[in-house]
């Protein structure tokens, strides 16, 4: 639930802040670096492969900065809670292999399963 919170909270600053400006706020913050320092790599990983997708989608190029960090990946895939969800009440997994083929790839690199980052109420 936790990494739910996180990433509802990081959607939401995207959409208050725009494509641009968050990625100059991640990028100067220095999260990423800080929470891979801390080991708390669901979040690192989460907010390079945001810092990634959208360099590419505007064309923006990336950030060198965090090369050794793309190096790695969580051992086993993170759903989002919704299609875990899903896969319980239909009893089957099903469901993560839809969401899997819609699967943004800066993500999925980290091993981390994310398909839409702009429905944040």
């Amino acid at each position: 639930m936790d990494f739910e919170n996180f990433k509802s909270n990081v959607c939401h600053s995207l959409k208050e802040m725009g494509d641009i400006d968050f990625l100059i706020n991640v990028l100067e913050s220095n999260e990423i670096q800080d929470y891979f320092n801390k080991e708390q790599l669901l979040e690192s990983f989460y907010l390079l492969g945001m810092v990634d997708y959208l360099c590419r989608i505007n064309n923006v190029p990336f950030s060198s900065e965090y090369n050794y960090i793309r190096k790695y990946k969580l051992e086993k895939p993170v759903f989002p809670l919704g299609v875990i969800t899903k896969c319980v009440v239909f009893g089957n997994d099903e469901p993560k292999k839809k969401i899997l083929q819609m699967a943004i790839p800066e993500f999925l690199r980290f091993n981390i399963v994310e398909n839409e980052v702009r429905d944040a109420c």
